[in-house]
């Protein structure tokens, strides 16, 4: 399951310093439904990159789990990381493999969030590596039988995530609706502290949702927004309207 087109991503980021970062992301599962998602945003001009998947960093197992691979971004740990997940690696597992075969042998500059849903429970591990771009940190939880990871990097303060995790946690609904609220307490000028110049929270967004009964790569529910460097636009309340013409919430939904 490469991604193909992800190689002209893996070039660029071989010649250039700042590769592509997923720099505040959330990845949850919810047990009783055996649905597991993804949302999140970055200051990277995909646009620019001509990379048409915003959600490239975040991949879905029907009925396993997923996994967020971000910071220093490589498609090689992706594909690893995939391996994994399809081979029923538990999540602390999965970080361990990933760490230890990293394919450049410098896992420190890398960032991972896990959930799975496990033989017997719902199992969520995430790692941060140490030469990360700070801000650096990643939040695991649950609550109602949904698992979650937050994490994020070149992050303008630590309230970014914790702001993720509270509106997760305290947003009535579903799993697809906790994401969302999720994005939106992100939803602030220099959430990348890149994007501080651009006057927005971030340059491309995204939000997925894979069902146990889904086929591979066919998420029940995906919403994405990229939008080039200097356009001024706030990406996740763009994302936000495209989010609630698919699955309005009631919150944010006007």
């Amino acid at each position: 399951m490469i991604k193909y087109g992800m190689f002209v991503l893996l070039s660029f980021c071989l010649l250039s310093f700042v590769r592509a970062q997923d720099t505040f992301s959330i990845i949850a599962l919810d047990s009783s439904r055996r649905s597991v998602g993804s949302a999140g945003a970055s200051c990277v001009d995909l646009v620019a990159l001509k990379i048409e998947d915003a959600s490239f960093l975040a991949d879905h197992v029907p009925g396993v789990g997923g996994i967020h691979t971000q910071a220093a971004y490589l498609v090689a740990n992706q594909n690893k990381a995939l391996k994994a997940l399809e081979a029923g690696e538990g999540a602390a597992e999965i970080i361990d493999i990933l760490i230890g075969e990293d394919a450049e042998g410098n896992a420190s500059i890398r960032q991972y969030g896990v959930v799975i849903f496990g033989q017997n429970r719902p199992q969520v591990a995430a790692f941060t590596g140490d030469s990360c771009l700070v801000e650096k940190h990643h939040i695991t939880g649950d609550i109602n039988g949904m698992y979650y990871s937050v994490q994020g990097n070149i992050l303008s303060s630590p309230k970014i995530l914790q702001s993720m995790e509270s509106a997760f946690r305290m947003t009535e609904g579903d799993l697809a609706c906790r994401l969302m609220a999720a994005m939106q307490a992100a939803n602030m000028v220099g959430a990348d502290a890149r994007c501080s110049v651009e006057k927005t929270s971030s340059l491309f967004s995204f939000l997925k949702l894979t069902e146990a009964t889904d086929a591979a790569g066919q998420p029940s529910l995906s919403v994405e927004v990229s939008l080039p460097s200097g356009s001024g636009a706030e990406p996740i309340d763009s994302l936000q309207i495209l989010f609630n013409k698919k699955h309005p919430c009631g919150a944010y939904s006007d």
